[in-house]
């Protein structure tokens, strides 16, 4: 293709999506391509129409619990235990195909970086049918459904019951840890997860449309959200009054909260230029973010969880490529995708920003053609 519109515009003519906007920086030059509309029988795509980030929320969850390490309020080797006393002394499966009931004490507590890596113990492997994975699908509900959720401390009650699927340390698990991170902020600081991401990273950064609920003035570019019928056409899930139309009881760090492609934009500059804000704040320090973007899976604990990751590690909050297995891997490429149609990455090596918002559910680990397309026109 010659360019990002006619490509992204293909899928909009073919029926795959009904509008996207996609944005790729690379030092001073933005190019972007805004097509199809908001909703079905919608207003026209713009720039700054807001969509459900889902999971690209990953990142900046973890960049707010960076900013507590900063802070010395949790040091990363901290047993969470004394915030989330729930997980204080949890239980282990024996084995991953082990019952429910066949559980074995933790070898040893979990940490902040266990939380921050993924690696707790809790979450998704590749195989879902294991006993353990199925209990926690019943409390690790659909986070593009935020309203299934209850306020967190019963959140947190109904985990506690749940055991973990591998020993703390063991195993790269997907989602469930980048939730109990959000807990964790709003525990540790005293303050709700949405008041402390607004005051330490969406004010500073200028992320003016980002936020766990869209007010009813900004109804107009916030874009629908569809979901696949069986029938293979586009079935409504959620319209701008729905379920981000008020503040959600559990206001979730893995994936609550909707934005621009803008927004996301000036946090991923603020990660290239090693935790400086435009305005020259700092937000990180260049070794926080230096942890953040690093890859700290073993091939172990990869291949756990290798439905999730395609030549990629993970850092907190987001993956990293670590392996040329497409063509749009390179190096050292850091963020993530969203199940309802985003995704959101930084390249440090190129400086570049890549970022692709739609408003069509991904229900497969596996990215859709278009995100696929997108990624290796970015790669360039």
């Amino acid at each position: 293709m010659a360019g990002l519109v006619p490509l992204l515009d293909s899928y909009v003519h073919n029926g795959s999506v009904p509008g996207a906007v996609g944005l790729i920086a690379s030092g001073g030059r933005t190019e972007v391509a805004a097509v199809g509309s908001v909703a079905l029988d919608g207003d026209a795509m713009a720039r700054d129409s807001i969509f459900r980030l889902a999971s690209v929320t990953k990142p900046l969850t973890a960049a707010a619990v960076m900013m507590l390490v900063e802070d010395r309020q949790i040091a990363l080797d901290d047993p969470v235990g004394r915030w989330l006393p729930e997980l204080a002394a949890p239980n282990v499966v024996r084995t991953p195909a082990s019952a429910v009931d066949d559980v074995v004490p933790a070898s040893r507590p979990i940490t902040v970086l266990d939380l921050l890596s993924s690696r707790a113990g809790y979450g998704f492997a590749s195989d879902f049918t294991l006993p353990a994975a199925q209990r926690l699908f019943a409390v690790q509900k659909d986070g593009r459904e935020p309203a299934s959720f209850p306020p967190p401390d019963a959140w947190m009650a109904e985990l506690a019951r749940v055991p973990l699927l591998y020993q703390p340390g063991e195993a790269w698990l997907y989602d469930t840890c980048s939730t109990l991170q959000g807990v964790l902020i709003a525990r540790v600081c005293g303050q709700s997860l949405p008041g402390f991401l607004a005051e330490r990273v969406f004010e500073p950064l200028g992320m003016t449309d980002t936020g766990f609920e869209v007010p009813p003035a900004k109804h107009g570019r916030f874009t629908s959200y569809y979901r696949t019928s069986p029938g293979g056409g586009l079935e409504l899930a959620d319209g701008p009054d729905g379920q981000w139309g008020t503040m959600p009881a559990f206001p979730l760090g893995n994936g609550g909260l909707a934005g621009t492609a803008d927004d996301w934009l000036a946090f991923g500059r603020m990660l290239l230029a090693e935790g400086v804000a435009a305005g020259g704040r700092r937000l990180l320090t260049a070794d926080s973010v230096r942890l953040m973007t690093s890859d700290h899976t073993s091939e172990r604990q990869r291949e756990i969880g290798a439905l999730f990751l395609e030549g990629q590690g993970w850092g907190f909050g987001g993956s990293v490529d670590i392996g040329a297995i497409d063509p749009w891997n390179v190096p050292g490429r850091y963020g993530w995708v969203g199940g309802t149609g985003t995704s959101a990455h930084i390249t440090p090596s190129t400086g570049t920003v890549a970022i692709l918002l739609t408003q069509v559910a991904a229900d497969s680990p596996v990215a859709p053609q278009w995100m696929r397309d997108f990624w290796q026109y970015a790669a360039g």
